[in-house]
C-alpha cells in the first residue's frame, strides 16, 4: 500500500490516513467489548499510526479501551487525547471546562489510561470562553515542558483563536468538522497549511451518505434554508456516487481520497466499529482521483 506520511509539529512522523476511536463501543459486555479490540487491532495491522481519542470518550472508557486492546503499543504508534469537557458531579450534564486544574488532571487520568508517560499529541477540545486562553495554554504548556505531553493541538477554532494560541505555544494540529459537505473551515485549513499545521478533519465522509443522512449536521432556520440545504446535501451525495461508480470505489472512500488530495496537512481520522468499514476506509489511501473528478467535487456547494 502506498501511504503518505505527515510530521506533526514537525518531527513525530505519522501516516495520513488515521483512525478515530470515538465509535468504538466501551460497555462491559464481552462480546461487544472483544469487537472493539478487534477493530482497534486490525487498524493498527493495516498499517494505521494515527488513533484520535478524547477524555470525552466514555469519560476516559475509551482511553482505557485503547490501552487494554494495544498496549504494549508497536513503534510508531500514535495515540492522541483530547481534554477540556468535563462533566457536572451534580446534574452529570457535560459542559467546557478550561480551568487549569482540570486540564491538569484530565491530562494525569489519560496518562494512566494509556498506560504512557507521555501523550505525544494532546489537544484542547474546545476553547472555554469562560478561562482566559492564557490560562488554558499556559497549562497545557507547563505538561510540556514537564515532559508529560509531547505537543499541544486545538479543536474547532477559528482564524482568529489559531492566530492568538499560536502568540502563546506552538500549536502542532488543529481538529475541526472539514469534509465535503462542510466546509465553513476552508479558512482555518489555508492557515494551517501556510504554517505546517496538521489538520484533523472530524465526520471526515459526511455526505458519503444519503440527503437525509447528510443532513444531520447542516444547520438550517427557516423552511427555504431546509429545502436549500437539503438539495445541496443531495447533489453532494449524488456526485460522491458518480464518482465513486466512475472508480469502483465507495464514497467514503472518495470523500477520504478528495480529503487526502485537498492539502497535504490533511489528516482524516475517520471512525467505525466494524471491520469492513475500516477496511474500506484505509484502502482510500491508495485511491487516486482524476483531475476531472477532483474539479467536479471542488465545484460542489455544501450546505
Amino acid at each position: 500500500m502506498a501511504w503518505s506520511t505527515f510530521r506533526i509539529g514537525g518531527d513525530l512522523e505519522v501516516r495520513r490516513l488515521g483512525f478515530g476511536a470515538m465509535r468504538l463501543p466501551t460497555g462491559p459486555g464481552t462480546g461487544t467489548r472483544q469487537a472493539s479490540f478487534a477493530v482497534a487491532r486490525r487498524a493498527v495491522e493495516l498499517g494505521v499510526t494515527l488513533i484520535d481519542t478524547a477524555h470525552l470518550y466514555g469519560w476516559g472508557a475509551n482511553e482505557e479501551l485503547l490501552a487494554e486492546a494495544l498496549h504494549p503499543y508497536p513503534d510508531g504508534l500514535v495515540i492522541t487525547t483530547k481534554v477540556g469537557v468535563a462533566r457536572s458531579a451534580s446534574t452529570g450534564e457535560w459542559g467546557l471546562d478550561g480551568r487549569p486544574d482540570v486540564l491538569r488532571g484530565q491530562v494525569e487520568q489519560g496518562l494512566r489510561r494509556l498506560r504512557v508517560e507521555r501523550i505525544e499529541l494532546l489537544q484542547l477540545h474546545r476553547i472555554d470562553p469562560q478561562v482566559p486562553l492564557a490560562d488554558q495554554l499556559g497549562a497545557l504548556r507547563e505538561l510540556r515542558i514537564q515532559g508529560k505531553v509531547g505537543r499541544i493541538g486545538l479543536s474547532e477554532v477559528s482564524v482568529a483563536e489559531l492566530e492568538q494560541a499560536r502568540g502563546l505555544i506552538d500549536v502542532a494540529s488543529v481538529q475541526n468538522r472539514y469534509s465535503l459537505l462542510h466546509r465553513e473551515h476552508e479558512p482555518v485549513l489555508a492557515a494551517c497549511e501556510a504554517a505546517g499545521i496538521a489538520f484533523l478533519p472530524w465526520r471526515p465522509v459526511a455526505g458519503a451518505v444519503s440527503a437525509t443522512g447528510a443532513m444531520s449536521g447542516a444547520t438550517a432556520t427557516t423552511e427555504i434554508d431546509v429545502a436549500a440545504a437539503a438539495a445541496a446535501a443531495a447533489a453532494v451525495t449524488a456526485a460522491l456516487a458518480s464518482v465513486a461508480a466512475e472508480l469502483d470505489a465507495t464514497p467514503a472512500q472518495v470523500a477520504l481520497a478528495w480529503l487526502l488530495d485537498r492539502s497535504p496537512v490533511i489528516l482524516p481520522i475517520p471512525g467505525t466499529a466494524r471491520i469492513d468499514h475500516l477496511e474500506e476506509n484505509v484502502a482510500a489511501a491508495q485511491l487516486r482521483l482524476s483531475p476531472a473528478h477532483r474539479d467536479r467535487l471542488d465545484r460542489l456547494s455544501p450546505p
